[in-house]
């Protein structure tokens, strides 16, 4: 197998940022950028402790999950185990165990959490019924993805450092992207060129956030994130405004998502191994 390193350039960074500048440079062509104090005046930069949630919400059950979410079988797309937020609080600061909780959404399970945050005034159409949190160990990864209903992400590290690699939807066939998911097996820290030659070709980013830095990620951008400390990050979702990127994403949650969960319930092993020959047939298609 061949490793080397794929092409990945520095994504912008700036202090602070209005309005139009935003929307003319960054937003419009969708280009991620890091804003480093998007979050300064929330109260959640300096209440949301590991310890203020144990003590506060750490009653609350939640589902966490492993690699088996992205593996063939029974546990595709399901939650590893239920325990409450306090023992998961304790596992992330304690081990290295690839166990994430995600897509908590604290609208539904700890509304007075809201209060603690402010919807950034460089963007419209925030939604305040989604606002999610995603939790990991030191050294947890979030496989390369992108999310499944197009919307645009401000994602704020609040507590550790991760780092993220990110790369345009135009680059979803050189990625390998598999079928009927926004997903792709590629690992970018140890790139295979054998088995996913596209990568040959990709052109991303990659950045390092500190806890208050806000990563905005474009509607379709791919993104993948290695848990470099213990931590947790908050995400903010506007939706995008084309009706092509609207339709998108309503396909993505109905018609392809239920497609792959069925076919992965019939013949797991067979229908995953036909998205990834299916993947680099694509490819290949595309070099023609």
């Amino acid at each position: 197998m061949t490793k080397s390193e794929l092409d990945l350039q520095p994504v912008d960074s700036v202090e602070t940022i209005e309005y139009a500048e935003f929307q003319e440079h960054y937003f419009r062509p969708l280009k991620p950028l890091v804003i480093k104090t998007l979050s300064a005046t929330w109260p959640a930069t300096h209440r949301w402790s590991p310890e203020f949630f144990k003590n506060e919400h750490g009653h609350n059950k939640v589902t966490v999950y492993d690699k088996s979410f992205v593996t063939p079988g029974k546990g595709y797309m399901g939650g590893s185990q239920q325990i409450t937020l306090a023992e998961y609080i304790d596992k992330i600061l304690t081990t290295r165990q690839d166990l994430r909780l995600f897509l908590y959404n604290i609208t539904s399970h700890i509304p007075e959490l809201l209060n603690d945050i402010q919807l950034p005034s460089i963007a419209k159409g925030f939604s305040k019924k989604f606002v999610f949190m995603f939790f990991g160990c030191q050294d947890s990864v979030t496989q390369m993805h992108f999310d499944i209903d197009m919307s645009h992400v401000f994602h704020t590290a609040l507590y550790g450092r991760k780092t993220v690699t990110l790369f345009a939807y135009d680059q979803s066939t050189a990625l390998h992207r598999t079928p009927f998911t926004c997903r792709s097996y590629v690992d970018v820290d140890n790139p295979d060129f054998d088995t996913y030659p596209g990568l040959k070709k990709v052109k991303g980013l990659k950045v390092t956030l500190e806890p208050g830095d806000t990563l905005f990620i474009p509607s379709g951008y791919w993104h993948h994130m290695v848990y470099d400390e213990a931590g947790y990050a908050l995400s903010l979702r506007c939706s995008n405004s084309s009706l092509k990127s609207k339709l998108h994403g309503a396909y993505n949650l109905t018609l392809m998502q239920s497609v792959d969960r069925l076919m992965n319930y019939v013949i797991p092993t067979r229908w995953h191994k036909w998205k990834q020959n299916k993947a680099k047939i694509d490819y290949f298609k595309s070099e023609n």
